[in-house]
């Protein structure tokens, strides 16, 4: 079960990313974070603390709420 919210944030930030045309690497850069710890929480391979979740929101400009809506489309600010 811990693993699933791990995948679905993970998802979350990957499909978000795309849709901002954004590569790991610059997302990484937006974020003050490496480009590879970028790629394990898209695999779901790291557990991401509360202030990395926030400087991904901030670096995709979007709230954080938006990695943990499921099935849905729709990107908001």
């Amino acid at each position: 079960m811990g693993k699933d919210i791990l995948r679905q944030f993970g998802s979350r930030v990957r499909d978000i990313r795309k849709s901002k045309g954004l590569s790991q690497e610059e997302l990484a850069h937006r974020a003050n974070l490496h480009r590879t710890y970028i790629g394990m929480i898209e695999r779901a391979e790291k557990n991401i603390t509360l202030i990395n979740i926030e400087k991904i929101a901030n670096a995709l400009d979007v709230k954080m709420i938006e990695f943990f809506k499921r099935n849905e489309k729709s990107i908001q600010k």
